[in-house]
């Protein structure tokens, strides 16, 4: 860890999402100086994302900072996504430090904050947690979730050519699982704990998997469950009882959750549901100086907060500290 001096700074932005970008835009307006750290690359979470993803929401939904989102299609993809926020950390020439981990974050009697992050040392007038979701999988804690052939995060589908894929889940990552895989010559089994497609899969994707697994092209067991994972089989159950299936990937698109873990250390507070305590119209938490902002917000319903509706979460931060003087 380095040992150098700490760097004092009025705001401190934890993670360099979108909304952590956000963030950083409405403190430099405000006059502000501040810093965004992020463990990873810039826009992590969206780098991660599977190579051919389209977003859900348009393109105008996802900008920030008051810069045009121009893509081909209404609804732009992962790359596309990908090089706009790049284009919009230059044109701000944000401070923004990547690969470097937040370590702690206490609160000082002062009332300042001091961080430790793995490369530097900090103090800060107000910390702002933009963390997002996407770092733990849910998992479904049965045997054999542990053989390197499981994956709870999902890439490309050119690795699975004519192989034997079980996807798990009914949503919108596992149907985009599904179909990319079958396209490349996957043999594709779909594990469905409901008895129908996900209610909030995007609406021009819909009709193709309904209409390959109606087909027969991807198998599908409806209110079923993977019970276990063997090395080139799983069992599943379904209504009609336990079956076994040769296997030689499984995708769990199971879902993620935000690091509760993390809010703890830092002294936010959790409800039963891991729901973080925060004023909706301020995002500051019971620690006064410290603001959540974009789906981390959420807790557990990962489906509350987006780009396109959370981004006002940095005016109303910054707006916050501002009056505070």
């Amino acid at each position: 860890m380095a040992t150098q001096a700490k760097q004092h700074f009025d705001v401190l932005i934890i993670g360099a999402g979108p909304i952590g970008l956000a963030c950083g835009i409405e403190a430099q307006k405000a006059g502000k100086s501040y810093v965004i750290i992020d463990k990873g690359t810039l826009v992590n979470s969206l780098y991660n994302y599977p190579v051919f993803m389209t977003f859900f929401s348009t393109s105008e939904r996802l900008e920030i900072g008051g810069v045009p989102f121009v893509s081909i299609s209404p609804k732009p993809n992962r790359n596309e996504a990908l090089e706009y926020y790049r284009r919009v950390t230059e044109k701000f020439q944000l401070n923004v430090r990547l690969f470097e981990e937040v370590l702690s974050c206490q609160k000082q009697a002062d009332g300042i904050f001091k961080v430790v992050t793995s490369k530097a040392n900090y103090v800060a007038d107000n910390v702002i947690i933009a963390t997002g979701f996407y770092d733990i999988p849910n998992l479904m804690n049965i045997p054999g979730e542990d053989l390197p052939k499981v994956v709870h995060y999902y890439k490309d589908p050119h690795y699975y050519a004519f192989s034997k894929v079980l996807v798990v889940g009914a949503n919108n990552s596992s149907v985009d699982v599904a179909l990319e895989t079958y396209r490349k010559g996957a043999e594709v089994t779909m594990v469905i704990r409901g008895n129908d497609i996900g209610p909030n899969v995007k609406y021009w994707v819909r009709p193709d998997i309904e209409n390959r697994i109606k087909e027969g092209s991807i198998k599908a067991y409806f209110e079923s469950s993977l019970k276990e994972i063997k090395e080139h089989s799983v069992v599943i159950t379904t209504p009609e009882g336990e079956i076994e299936i040769g296997n030689d990937f499984v995708a769990a698109m199971t879902g993620y959750q935000p690091n509760f873990k993390f809010l703890e250390k830092m002294g936010v507070t959790l409800d039963e549901k891991h729901t973080p305590s925060y004023n909706p119209e301020t995002m500051e938490t019971n620690l006064q100086g410290l603001y959540l902002a974009g789906v981390v917000c959420g807790g557990m319903d990962t489906h509350k907060w987006f780009i396109e509706n959370s981004r006002v979460h940095a005016e109303q931060i910054m707006r916050n500290i501002v009056n505070k003087g």
